[in-house]
C-alpha cells in the first residue's frame, strides 16, 4: 500500500508517523514544497524576539532522521501540483522535473497561505508561516528601528510583542474595534492595556489603506513610521490542489471531509488548516486553523487507513496565547457569536485569584463562562490572567468535551495546595455561580445591559467601601456600602434595583438579603470591574 502525504508539519507528520507504526510495510512518502519538513511553527514569533535563540531549536525533524527511525521517504522542495484521480497518480514537480506517483491513499495536508490585500504596496509586507518567512522576518528586523503590525489575531499579537522585544518601536493595525476577535470586549480590555503598557500603539476601527518605502498610512489618516512591515490578517486554506481535482469546498472555503476525514473521494482525506471542522456549538463546518487540531486529525486519519478508525471530534476551538505576561485563552463560543446567531445565552463573570489570596504570588484572574439557559450546557469560556488561566481553560474545555454542565463544575475535585490553587477553584467558583443562576437562587444583569435597566427605571446601588467608591464608580450610582446595607434599607428608592461591588461577589450577598427583604434586586455580573473593562471598549471604539 502506497500513502502519499501532501504537505508535512502538524497534520501531515502526525499521520505519516502513526501510518508507519501501525503498518510497517507501507510505503509512505512525504511531499513537502519548502524546505523544511517538521517544525515548531508556533514557536517562530519568538525565534524573532530572541525568547528562543537557537534557530535550530524550532527544527525538529529532517529527511533523514525521518528515514531512520520512520522508513519515510521524505521528499523536500517538492510541490504536487496535480492529482489524477482517473489514473489515481500524483504528479509531483522539483528541480529536476515532474513526476507522476501512483497512489492507493492520499492525504492532503497543504496548509493554508496568508491573506494579502490588494493594498498599494503590500508587496513589502512580510508574512510568517514557515520557516523562510522567519529567516526573512529576522533578516529585516536587524536592521529596523520601526514596524507596523497589521492584524490584531493570535500572530499579529505575538509579533508586535516580539518585535517590542528586539528594541523597536511597534505600532498595530487592527480593523476591528479590538485585538484576539475570539475574546469578546470586555475580556480584550486588558489585553490592550498591556500592549499599551509595553510600547504597542494601538490603531483599533482602523485599517491599512497604503504601505509605502518606510510608512503605513491608514483610512484614519494616520502616517506610521513603518521600516518593518508585517502582514498578520489571518490565512486562507489552501485548496487549489484539491478544487483540480474535482474534490468538493464546503461553506466555509475549506476542503469538505465527512467524519472520517475522507473528501468525497473515499481514498483522498485531507487534514490541518485545509480542511474544514464539525464546530462544537451546532455542528456546523468551521476553519480552525491549529496545531493540535492539525495533530490529532493526521491520527485519526492513518487510524482509519491501517487501524481502528474512529470519527473526528467536534472542535471547540482551545485556544492560548501569551501577551507580555498576560496568559489569553478561549474555548468554545465567544458572546459576540451567539448573540449573532440569535441564541439564548446565560453569562457569567469572576474575577478570582490564581491561587489562595494568602500564599505570595496570586494573580488575579477574569473568567468568562458562558451557559445554555436550558440545558446548562457550557457554550464557551475565556480567561485573562498572569497566571492560573492555562489550567482552568482546560479544565473547562475537559468538561465541554466530556459533556458537564456549567453546575456541574462546582462538583469537580481539583488538585488544591495553596501555591496551586484555593479550595474553592476558580473553575468550582464558576459552578456554583452557574448553579445559582439556574435554580433561581441569584439574578444577574450584564454590563451591557445596565444603561437599558436604568432607562427603564432601575436604582444602580454600589455596596463597594467609600475609599473604593472615591477611585471611581458607575455614574448615578446611590454608595451604601455592604456591611450598612441592612441598616440602611430605608434609603433605598421604589423600583428595580442594580447591586454592584468590585468583582460580584459582596454584590451577590447584598442581593439577595435585598430579595429577602422583598425588594427586586439583581446582581450587576462580574462587578465594576467587568462595567469598566466593557465600558471602556466600548467608547474607545
Amino acid at each position: 500500500m502506497r500513502a502519499i502525504i501532501i504537505g508535512g508539519v502538524a497534520g501531515g507528520m502526525s499521520a505519516a508517523t502513526r501510518l508507519r507504526r501501525l503498518n510497517e510495510s507501507a510505503e509512505i512518502i512525504v511531499l513537502e514544497r519548502s524546505g523544511y519538513v517538521s517544525f515548531a511553527n508556533c514557536g517562530l514569533p519568538y525565534h524573532v524576539g530572541g525568547v528562543i535563540e537557537e534557530r535550530s531549536a524550532l527544527l525538529l525533524q529532517t529527511p533523514a532522521s525521518l528515514a531512520d527511525r520512520f522508513r519515510l521517504d521524505v521528499r523536500l522542495n517538492t510541490e504536487a501540483i496535480e492529482i489524477d484521480r482517473g489514473r489515481r497518480v500524483v504528479v509531483a514537480r522539483d528541480a529536476r522535473g515532474t513526476e507522476e506517483l501512483p497512489y492507493d491513499k492520499v492525504i492532503l495536508s497543504p496548509g493554508a497561505r496568508p491573506l494579502r490585500p490588494p493594498i498599494p504596496g503590500i508587496e513589502r509586507a512580510l508574512s510568517l508561516r514557515g520557516v523562510e518567512d522567519l529567516d526573512a522576518i529576522v533578516a529585516a528586523a536587524a536592521g529596523s528601528r520601526t514596524a507596523v503590525v497589521i492584524g490584531g489575531g493570535f500572530i499579529g499579537v505575538e509579533m508586535a510583542e516580539n518585535l517590542v522585544h528586539r528594541g523597536l518601536r511597534v505600532a498595530l493595525v487592527e480593523a476591528l474595534p479590538q485585538v484576539m476577535a475570539p475574546l469578546d470586549p470586555e475580556m480584550a480590555a486588558p489585553v490592550h492595556d498591556a500592549l499599551r503598557e509595553h510600547g504597542v500603539t494601538l490603531h483599533l476601527s482602523d485599517h491599512v489603506t497604503a504601505i509605502g518605502a518606510d510608512t503605513v498610512t491608514t483610512a484614519s489618516g494616520a502616517t506610521l513610521p513603518a521600516d518593518l512591515v508585517i502582514a498578520a490578517l489571518g490565512v486562507r486554506p489552501e485548496t487549489r490542489l484539491a478544487t483540480d481535482a474535482g474534490l468538493t469546498l464546503g461553506p466555509r472555503g475549506g476542503i469538505a471531509v465527512d467524519a472520517r476525514h475522507r473528501t468525497d473521494d473515499p481514498d483522498i482525506y485531507a487534514v490541518g488548516d485545509a480542511a474544514e471542522k464539525v464546530g462544537a456549538l451546532d455542528g456546523e463546518p468551521i476553519l480552525v486553523p491549529l496545531a493540535n487540531t492539525a495533530n490529532l486529525a493526521g491520527r485519526r486519519v492513518a487510524d482509519d487507513i491501517a487501524g481502528p478508525p474512529g470519527t473526528a471530534r467536534r472542535v471547540l476551538g482551545t485556544a492560548i496565547v501569551g501577551v507580555f505576561g498576560l496568559q489569553v485563552a478561549s474555548t468554545g463560543v465567544n458572546e459576540k457569536r451567539l448573540r449573532d446567531a440569535g441564541r439564548r445565552h446565560r453569562v457569567i463573570h469572576t474575577h478570582p485569584s490564581s491561587h489562595a489570596g494568602y500564599y505570595p504570588g496570586a494573580e488575579s484572574l477574569a473568567l468568562k463562562l458562558l451557559v445554555d439557559p436550558e440545558s446548562d450546557a457550557i457554550l464557551g469560556a475565556q480567561g485573562v490572567g498572569r497566571a492560573g488561566v492555562d489550567k482552568r481553560i482546560d479544565v473547562i474545555a475537559t468538561a465541554m468535551a466530556g459533556g458537564i454542565t456549567a453546575s456541574g463544575l462546582a462538583e469537580l475535585e481539583l488538585a488544591y495546595a495553596p501555591q496551586f490553587g484555593s479550595a474553592k477553584d476558580p473553575v468550582n467558583l464558576l459552578g456554583h455561580v452557574a448553579d445559582n443562576l439556574r435554580s433561581g437562587v441569584a439574578r444577574s444583569l450584564q454590563w451591557h445591559e445596565l444603561d437599558a435597566a436604568v432607562a427603564a427605571g432601575a436604582t444602580v446601588v454600589d455596596v463597594r467601601t467609600p475609599t473604593e467608591f472615591a477611585a471611581g464608580a458607575i455614574p448615578g450610582a446611590l454608595p451604601i456600602p455592604m456591611d450598612e446595607l441592612r441598616d440602611r434599607l430605608g434609603e433605598l428608592p421604589d423600583g428595580p434595583l442594580v447591586v454592584h461591588c468590585a468583582v460580584g461577589v459582596r454584590g451577590h450577598t447584598a442581593a439577595r438579603i435585598l430579595t429577602q427583604h422583598g425588594r427586586d434586586a439583581v446582581n450587576l455580573d462580574g462587578g465594576y470591574v467587568t462595567w469598566r473593562a466593557g465600558t471602556q471598549e466600548v467608547g474607545a471604539a
